[in-house]
């Protein structure tokens, strides 16, 4: 059989049942296109999570509080809340932690602030000026707190922009001006940049002010609930990771690290965590898509064995008239192939669609691969060939006799 006779007759056959060969393609179309909307929902909020980790500072180390474990004890409890890292700590990491660039102690807790009538309960941040650097925080006006600042026990506050749109209303300049937390006055210096981000670790929904004075005024202690350093490089993170620790070790009189009452992570470790679970994300939501695909295949076998049971008498005249199983073959099996090849081209562009929408009305990022794209492709051409092969198999195996024969 010549190849454009085999394209003829697959044509013909699939045009001679219009709304039949529709609704099969419609099935690889909704799976196809739930795959590729999918897997592109979950590759753009790896993409999403993996961008807010990395706005937070370059080649980050940081430094978190806990309860210390006793003995028999699986659990450290209280991880971040505890009150184990002091003032010291942070001091003695910048003069004996060589390889680091920057460090930053801070002490965070939520507060209510209030000015002229207004309030809201935000992140209160007390750092010094080298968070900046660290954390990679920008000024958008005004200035950031300043070692003379922290120093001198200054009570000043630099406003993250969602917070001055809380308290002050959208276009205000707030430089100037004088908020309240936590009974006490301070006077605002600055404003950041956004950075974007929600939830209850939104850097732009924040407040920084001197760590001398938060901890004087606002947290009566001199303990810091994360000590960030910035390594110089990715090469010397591990490094930079293992001097801490033991440092910290030492400090605090712990012998065995398993029962240190810290926690050391650097920002690959946080990357890889997120990756790994947005990964498990993406293939669930891949999986569940999947199905509809199974569903569609199934459609093209149904679709295929009604047609050979239609046709019993055509292809018995074919195998008389001297036809060639491999002929019967290829006609079904390319009928069945074309159909999924259609219904996996038009699925491309649902999903497409589908990713699209999600970004423009729900405001979820997404991101379509390339590689999703050929995957989908792949898949629907082998969904055409394994659930087409069946059918096509039993055409060509029929008794040409017993096919004339059939009513």
């Amino acid at each position: 059989m010549k190849i454009s006779d085999l394209f003829e007759e697959t044509y013909a056959a699939i045009v001679v049942n219009k709304v039949r060969s529709s609704l099969t393609i419609l099935g690889i179309v909704i799976g196809i296109g739930s795959v590729i909307a999918m897997v592109s929902i979950g590759q753009g909020a790896q993409g999403s999570i993996e961008s807010s980790i990395q706005s937070i500072g370059s080649n980050l180390v940081l430094v978190t509080p806990g309860f210390q474990r006793g003995p028999g004890s699986q659990v450290s409890g209280g991880r971040g809340s505890a009150q184990t890292l002091t003032q010291e700590d942070a001091d003695a990491i910048i003069k004996e932690v060589t390889l680091a660039k920057a460090v930053a102690p801070e002490i965070s807790r939520r507060y209510q602030i209030t000015v002229r009538g207004k309030n809201t309960n935000t992140s209160v941040i007390g750092t010094v000026a080298s968070y900046a650097e660290v954390r990679n925080v920008k000024s958008a006006s005004g200035s950031f707190i300043t070692d003379q600042s922290v120093r001198s026990l200054s009570k000043v506050a630099v406003l993250g922009p969602t917070t001055v749109s809380d308290l002050f209303g959208a276009g205000v300049d707030p430089i100037g001006q004088t908020i309240r937390i936590n009974k006490v006055d301070f006077k605002v210096i600055g404003v950041t940049k956004s950075k974007g981000g929600s939830g209850f670790s939104n850097p732009d929904d924040a407040v920084y002010v001197p760590l001398s004075t938060a901890q004087r005024f606002l947290a009566g202690d001199n303990y810091v609930t994360t000590i960030s350093v910035e390594a110089e490089d990715a090469s010397t993170m591990s490094a930079i990771q293992q001097q801490i620790t033991a440092l910290l070790m030492a400090r605090h009189n712990i012998a065995n690290q398993q029962l240190a009452d810290f926690q050391v992570i650097n920002q690959s470790d946080i990357v890889a965590a997120a990756s790994s679970v947005t990964g498990i994300f993406t293939i669930l939501l891949a999986s569940i898509a999947g199905i509809s695909l199974l569903v569609g295949g199934i459609g093209i076998m149904n679709m295929m064995l009604t047609t050979v049971t239609e046709r019993t008498r055509e292809i018995g005249l074919r195998k008389a008239i001297g036809a060639h199983r491999g002929d019967i073959n290829r006609q079904f099996l390319s009928e069945a192939v074309t159909l999924t090849l259609i219904g996996g081209g038009l699925g491309i562009l649902l999903g497409w669609i589908l990713a699209s929408a999600v970004t423009q009305f729900a405001g979820i990022a997404t991101t379509i691969s390339l590689s999703s794209v050929a995957l989908a492709f792949g898949v629907s051409a082998a969904i055409g060939i394994v659930f087409g092969y069946y059918p096509a198999r039993r055409a060509s195996k029929l008794n040409p006799i017993d096919a004339l024969r059939y009513e």
